[in-house]
């Protein structure tokens, strides 16, 4: 059986991978919007990330991903043994993120964690699904940072506690605020009110994996 081709052909994302960090066994970078980590199956859908990267970095691999929309910080191994070590830290969930987010209507509660199970939906890829049958334990820490009357919508911090595929797109949903921008999971409403995907991977924290000393990082929102 023939691989399933990717459904749609991205449009050519003319943003640069910005470098924040670099040193012998890692690569901090800033993923612009609109660009894929790894490359699609379909031909035309060959620039991403790590097609960019091994251009200059043939041993770069990425040891977690952002979506195509969502923008920020990725941590980028530059050997096979400091993607070991990181690949450990993100099972172990010792690795801290946030996200800046703006969500479409007025978040009532100040903070909350959203504990709310995601699996695959395999009649309608590449979209997630509830299931707290068989789906796997997902988890959403959030705190309110501003609410905004025109358009009205709120803008938020969110920390996740585990990694699943579209995760705070899914959670922001089931609050009942999709975060604007979103094609796969928002209304017609919260869609028009983006630019862009309003998802933007703002701090991430972890061990290095030469020196293990504990890492900070920053990567400021754009919107």
């Amino acid at each position: 059986m023939q691989p399933q081709a990717d459904p749609f052909i991205v449009p050519l994302c003319e943003d640069s991978i910005e470098t924040l960090y670099e040193d012998e066994h890692i690569l901090l970078i800033n993923k612009p919007t609109g660009l894929l980590s790894l490359s699609g199956k379909h031909p035309q859908n060959f620039d991403s990330v790590h097609y960019r990267l091994v251009k200059e970095y043939p041993s770069a691999t990425l040891v977690h991903r952002l979506d195509f929309g969502t923008s920020g910080l990725l941590v980028v191994a530059l050997s096979k043994a400091a993607n070991a070590n990181l690949t450990k830290q993100f099972q172990a969930r010792t690795v801290r993120k946030s996200y800046t987010a703006v969500l479409h209507g007025l978040v009532e509660g100040d903070c909350g964690t959203i504990d709310i199970p995601i699996i695959k939906d395999k009649d309608n890829f590449p979209l997630q699904k509830v299931c707290y049958e068989t789906g796997k334990v997902a988890k959403s820490d959030y705190s309110v940072i501003e609410r905004l009357m025109e358009p009205r919508s709120t803008r938020v911090t969110f920390r996740p506690v585990t990694g699943r595929t579209h995760q705070l797109r899914v959670h922001s949903r089931e609050l009942g605020h999709p975060i604007l921008g979103c094609d796969l999971y928002g209304t017609d409403e919260a869609f028009s009110m983006g630019s862009r995907l309003m998802l933007h991977a703002t701090t991430i924290e972890f061990e290095h994996p030469a020196s293990g000393q504990r890492f900070n990082a920053n990567c400021p929102c754009p919107f």
